[in-house]
């Protein structure tokens, strides 16, 4: 019979932040590479914010250790105005994997809580499908198809919800592709307004 997990890390929330990005659940800790979101080697988030920030999808990683560079991330985040959570706070693995197919959830991470700790976040990014779902079940809105977006009110604040694929492999898109829908995204919300895009 499944346990249920509690999210094993608080919300990385830099008070500067304009965005949220928000996953579902982390991977089994078997599978972590860093303690921090996005933790398995073989997910492409990380790779992802290189390309689109960097035009480097190795900026973050260590090829010879196959691990991140987590120093390196954090300050990323906080410079650039980026906070991370997921929208899950507790959950059971149907299965013993990482898939969000599998993925009950138990409790739904408060993310109006989140957001009152960030007044200058305008904005969310979701990145897959059941985070995207869980969310707007919260808040009662019909969910963007991927790449657009819809605006949700949370605590009487508008709050642009962006739906961006998913950065796990077994999302059928190639790593190119996926970046570039980040790369609109963190464009819209300002984020690349002082860098070539």
């Amino acid at each position: 019979m499944s346990t249920i997990e509690t999210h094993p890390l608080p919300p990385f929330i830099p008070p500067n932040a304009k965005v949220l990005i928000l996953g579902s659940f982390p991977p089994p800790k078997l599978r972590w590479k860093m303690n921090f979101y996005y933790p398995n080697f073989n997910n492409d988030f990380w790779r992802i914010m290189g390309l689109v920030f960097f035009a480097n999808q190795d900026k973050f990683i260590d090829k010879h250790n196959k691990t991140f560079i987590q120093d390196n991330i954090e300050d990323f985040l906080i410079n650039y105005g980026i906070a991370i959570s997921d929208t899950a706070y507790q959950i059971k693995r149907l299965h013993n994997n990482a898939s969000d197919k599998f993925l009950e959830i138990i409790t739904p991470m408060d993310i109006a809580a989140i957001l009152e700790k960030l007044p200058n976040c305008t904005s969310i990014i979701t990145t897959g499908e059941k985070a995207t779902q869980i969310l707007c079940e919260t808040y009662a809105t019909a969910p963007p198809k991927v790449g657009q977006s819809v605006d949700l009110i949370i605590h009487q604040k508008p709050i642009a919800l962006y739906r961006l694929p998913s950065s796990s492999r077994a999302y059928p898109l190639r790593l190119e592709h996926k970046a570039e829908s980040y790369r609109q995204a963190f464009a819209a919300i300002g984020l690349l307004s002082d860098m070539r895009c």
